[in-house]
């Protein structure tokens, strides 16, 4: 049986402008918003090599940097770009609507 997703709202577009991250918790799921040129990515927000919170670090055209080993996670796709991270991030999809900013959780 298929886990039903849904959609949850995080903040208003005008809350995370372009070259912000946010933090959100959901659950016990802690997720990262990041305004990267003004398209908004989601993703898991503890790095997968040494569980930093990815919202402390530094947000490039490459991704978001660990502040901790400084591995890069692709923001699309969650696949690090450098060592020592090896394990992608879990992407949540984004909707915009009335400019609220959604993502889908199951």
């Amino acid at each position: 049986m298929r886990s039903l997703s849904k959609w949850v709202n995080v903040c208003k577009t005008s809350q995370l402008k372009k070259g912000e991250m946010l933090d959100f918790d959901h659950g016990d799921k802690k997720i990262l918003l990041a305004n990267l040129d003004g398209k908004i990515y989601a993703s898991d927000r503890i790095c997968t090599h040494a569980d930093a919170d990815l919202s402390t670090g530094i947000l490039t055209e490459e991704g978001v940097t660990c502040p901790l080993h400084l591995s890069t996670f692709n923001l699309k796709t969650g696949v690090p770009e450098n060592l020592p991270a090896e394990i992608p991030l879990k992407i949540y999809n984004v909707k915009i609507e009335q400019n609220e900013i959604y993502i889908e959780v199951n």
